[in-house]
């Protein structure tokens, strides 16, 4: 499912899709600003031969399936009286990727950013200002929600694997085994684990995300974090009461899928958990801030 976000400039309302990682952004909520035809808008915009050549210009550089003399050929009739192209026929006519169709709610003519913000020059110097400056506060908040959250996801795990690793040591230490044994037994133990939540060892993880930083549970969304708190939280109980790993996995597999399909459908718990994280930072940042103040006051 897409990720929605959205944006507002000059009393419009511009809702964002995430698409493979890439933004586009609604051309029909923008087209509002200038009629309540925003259909009509956007055909007039694909008339200019100034548009033709700057979405030709994006789809080669970004698009390899991209059909350029189809392209070659709408450029040559554009800007004349006569020409007209809906964003449907310029994407079939040239296989473009920049520009798509949405449909059911929220639907309508979305474009890639990029393209976005020339269409947005188009309207008006003013209206592409105020779209890229509210795009960048969107941005910004993002990435410090992202931030709080991949703390808070790190701490979770950390305390989780911390009572999981002594469940561990607790057996091993009724064993005469050297160090690199133990050693050993952890990886085991943790793979154990990420096989049952997310269905690869961390090893077989890093093979396939050559370059990334950190590891898969680093990347893990909320829900999975969830999940991997509780499965960690019982795998220590079963081994504490003796399950051999194979037993140990097939009862965390089971219960880890439970509880994925729970969660799935479940939102509210999941922003209700966010909301937690991010009223926890702003609290902890407000104490931070009152020590601070008081260091300076004689008592």
């Amino acid at each position: 499912m897409d990720n929605i976000s959205r944006i507002h400039a000059q009393d419009v309302d511009i809702t964002i899709r995430a698409v493979g990682g890439e933004d586009y952004i609604s051309l029909t909520d923008m087209a509002r600003h200038e009629s309540s035809r925003p259909a009509e808008v956007i055909r007039r915009w694909l008339r200019n031969s100034d548009t033709i050549q700057f979405l030709t210009a994006w789809e080669s550089i970004s698009n390899p399936d991209f059909n350029e003399s189809a392209a070659a050929a709408i450029q040559a009739k554009s800007g004349r009286n006569v020409f007209g192209l809906s964003s449907a026929e310029w994407v079939d006519q040239t296989h473009a990727i920049g520009i798509r169709a949405e449909r059911g709610r929220s639907g309508g003519t979305y474009a890639h950013k990029d393209i976005a913000f020339a269409f947005a020059s188009w309207i008006s110097p003013e209206f592409h200002l105020f779209i890229i400056k509210d795009y960048q506060r969107l941005k910004a908040a993002e990435q410090q929600r992202s931030g709080i959250e991949w703390h808070a996801r790190r701490e979770l795990a950390k305390t989780n694997y911390r009572l999981h690793t002594d469940a561990v040591k607790d057996t091993l230490q009724s064993r005469d085994l050297p160090k690199w044994r133990e050693r050993l037994a952890y990886a085991s133990e943790a793979d154990v684990i990420n096989l049952a939540v997310f269905g690869q060892k961390a090893s077989e993880w890093k093979s396939t995300h050559e370059g990334w930083k950190g590891n898969m549970r680093d990347y893990a969304s909320v829900r999975d974090l969830v999940i991997l708190q509780n499965i960690e939280a019982l795998s220590a109980m079963f081994i504490q009461q003796g399950y051999d790993k194979a037993r140990r996995y097939e009862m965390l597999k089971r219960e880890a899928d439970r509880q994925r399909e729970k969660l799935a459908d479940d939102v509210p718990a999941m922003e209700r958990l966010r909301a937690i994280i991010e009223s926890t930072e702003t609290i902890q940042g407000q104490i931070e801030n009152t020590s601070d103040s008081d260091e300076g006051n004689p008592v």
